[in-house]
Parts: C-alpha cells; sequence; structure tokens
C-alpha cells in the first residue's frame, strides 16, 4: 500500500476519532473511560497490531461483562508502526478528554513520536511490545517517564538471546547482521552485536532502508561474507522479502529476527522460504497458559483462533488498567499514579510491577520460536 496514502488514511482516522469522542465525553464521565489501544492496524506492519489487539479485546469484554459502575470502551490509535504517523495520531488521543489509558505503543518509533504528547497530558502508556534500549533510558532524550511502561523486557535482554538461539547448535559461527534502520531494528542489532562474542563472529554488517523492492545486492554481501547465520533487525515484511531473495539465491544458511519478525503473517508472507527461521520474543504464547476453557470463551469473543504473539502482554496491559479502574481510579492523574506504584499478577503467574523508568519487573523471559511446515511455534525459554 502507498505509504503517504495510508498516513492520509491514519490522520483522517485521528481526526475523528478526537472530534467524534469528545462530544460525548460529558455524557458519558460517570459511567464509562475509553482506553486506546495504539500500533499499527493498517500498511505494511499491520499484523503486529492485529495479533495484539485480541489479547485487550478479550479482558476488556470479560471486565464489562461483570457490569462494572464504570465501563471501558476500548478504541484503536492506528499509528502504522511509523513514526512520523505517530507524531500526528497521538496529539488527537490526548486531546480526547474521554482517554484515560493507552495500551501501546506497539512499535519503539510509534513510541518515541509519541511520548511527549502523552507526558504533556498526563496520559499513561503501557506497552505490550516496544522494546528500544532508550524509551526507558532517563539519559535518552527519547525517554518516556513518568508516562511510559512495558511488560516486557527490553532490547537489552532481548539482543543477548537473539544472539545466542541465531547460533544455537553451531561453533563460533561466522554472522551476518542487518537492520531497517528504524529505532527498533537497529537497536536490537546494537544489543545483539554486544554479545554476539559470546556465541560468533560479525562476517559483515549492512543496514538498509525499508521498503526494499530489490535485495539482490544485500543477499550478494551475505553470500561473500562467508556467514552461516544471517541476524535481521526489523519487521515482518521486509523480512519475508529478505529470506526469500537468500533462499532464491541458493543460501543455505539460518536466518534469524527478533520479535518484529514473529507476527502470524509471516509465514505466509515469505512462503516456503520461512521453514526453519529462527525468532525470539519476551512473550509466552496466550494458548499455553490458559485453561481450555479460556481459549474458547478467547476465540468466541476476539473471533480469533490462534491467539498471536503478544496476546498475553496484551491482556496482561489492559488488566493493569481494568483493576485501577476496578480501585476508583478514573482519571489520568490517578490512574498514572497507580500504575507507577502498582503491583499484579500476570495472566502466567508472575508478578508485574514497573521501575522508577518505566521498565517491567518481572515480565516473562525470552523465548525462543521456530516457523515449522508453514506454522511459528514456540520452542523453548532463553
Amino acid at each position: 500500500m502507498n505509504k503517504k496514502f495510508t498516513r492520509g488514511l491514519a490522520l483522517a482516522a485521528s481526526a475523528a476519532l478526537v472530534f467524534g469522542a469528545v462530544a460525548t465525553t460529558q455524557a458519558n464521565a460517570a459511567s464509562e473511560v475509553t482506553i486506546a489501544v495504539q500500533g499499527p492496524f493498517t500498511g505494511d506492519y499491520a499484523q503486529l497490531g492485529v495479533d495484539q489487539y485480541p489479547g485487550a479485546q478479550f479482558a476488556v469484554a470479560k471486565y464489562n461483562a461483570t457490569k462494572p459502575k464504570v465501563k471501558i470502551k476500548l478504541i484503536k490509535a492506528d499509528s502504522q508502526c511509523d513514526g512520523t504517523v505517530a507524531a500526528n495520531v497521538a496529539p488527537g488521543i490526548a486531546a480526547n478528554a474521554a482517554v484515560v489509558g493507552v495500551i501501546g505503543t506497539s512499535c519503539s518509533g510509534e513510541a518515541r513520536n509519541s511520548i511527549p504528547s502523552y507526558k504533556a497530558a498526563g496520559l499513561a502508556m503501557v506497552s505490550p511490545s516496544a522494546t528500544a534500549v532508550d524509551l526507558t533510558d532517563p539519559l535518552s532524550k527519547n525517554n518516556g517517564s513518568p508516562v511510559f511502561h512495558r511488560v516486557v523486557v527490553n532490547d537489552a535482554t532481548q539482543g543477548p538471546a537473539l544472539a545466542k538461539y541465531a547460533t544455537l547448535g553451531l561453533k563460533k559461527p561466522k554472522v551476518f547482521l542487518i537492520d531497517d534502520k528504524s529505532p527498533y531494528g537497529a537497536g536490537l542489532i546494537v544489543a545483539v552485536k554486544d554479545a554476539l562474542p559470546a556465541y560468533g563472529t560479525v562476517a559483515g554488517q549492512d543496514s538498509v532502508p525499508v521498503p526494499l523492492s530489490d535485495w539482490t545486492s544485500v543477499v550478494s554481501k551475505v553470500k561473500a561474507s562467508g556467514a552461516a547465520v544471517v541476524i535481521y533487525g526489523g519487521y515482518d515484511a521486509d523480512a519475508a522479502k529478505f529470506v526469500k531473495a537468500l533462499r532464491d539465491n541458493g543460501y543455505k544458511g539460518i536466518f534469524a529476527g527478533g520479535d518484529g519478525v514473529d507476527t502470524s503473517a509471516f509465514p505466509g508472507l515469505a512462503g516456503s522460504a520461512a521453514e526453519g527461521v529462527r525468532m525470539t520474543a519476551p512473550d509466552v504464547p496466550f494458548d499455553t497458559l490458559v485453561s481450555k476453557a479460556v481459549l474458547k470463551d478467547f476465540q468466541k469473543i476476539t473471533g480469533v483462533k490462534v491467539p498471536g504473539l503478544y496476546v498475553t502482554s496484551a491482556y496482561d496491559s489492559a488488566n493493569i488498567y481494568i483493576d485501577c479502574i476496578k480501585k476508583g481510579n478514573t482519571t489520568r492523574s490517578t490512574i498514572l499514579d497507580c500504575v507507577n506504584d502498582g503491583l499484579w499478577k500476570g495472566i502466567g503467574g508472575g508478578a508485574i510491577s514497573f521501575d522508577q523508568d518505566g521498565d517491567v519487573i518481572g515480565g516473562a523471559a525470552v523465548g525462543g520460536y521456530l516457523v515449522k511446515k508453514g506454522k511459528i511455534i514456540y520452542d523453548k525459554k532463553l
């Protein structure tokens, strides 16, 4: 899809959201609050947001079914995993007085450009998947304190796990590192490179602006380097094109990527080239944590048969807000205080809280995922 066109759609949707919702704020204030789920719902990287949303949807639907005094309305804020779009969407969310919290953003670039608006508005963010280190680095201009929080570990943890998993079974292999120049992709590869000496050696490195129609020159660099492993920092649509180009040109080595690659769309996008691709993510599959009865209920409410990546994290993020609202917090300031100071139990059973910079204390360990017979399977805890 044309990126300028999709950005236009996102901006139009944002404007409609603001003007449509503000008009009803006074009427609903006593009985309903709104939480925005911000991430990509259209565009090349939409599957990340599409995979996550049902986790929040399920949590809120279950809560509203209890007929609480204060109901929750869930809305989508489509920033397309694009920082430029997010910079235009976030002010609209911040200006909507009905919104008392944000589940998101999904992507780190979105977070960087949304944080200024949410800081100014005192609007809490709880992200299920934005992993860039600088978002919680107090020395970084991009730090989101005190509004930004994430229920997943950051790339300072995921990077070493990806280096380990990508090279598993090989003895100090040559590794080619490549990123998409995004805040997430470039940051992840920095963390991978720092950890790589324990597992292998860098045979080559490149940064490629995406979308890229022809990966031939990159493939040539990989093959010339003699690398047995390629580690990609970026998102599913571009990773699929890259691994297809590698396989079409005879590359037989391991292809690995982080959680940006690990969406339910990736196997279909990459086709047969996806087979054997290794991925990491700081999340545990929802369907491995819940009973068959709960899974059936999830499927009925969301219409999703197989929960995608970060359903667990989105579910936990939503339940943090739900718990705060249950305790009588219905304004932005009281909800922000609740999120900053609270302690919760995640669906996996572990305790969740946030440090002073917004990083999770507790949360899921990084897991390794594999594509087998066209499906992504959870392989192991790393």
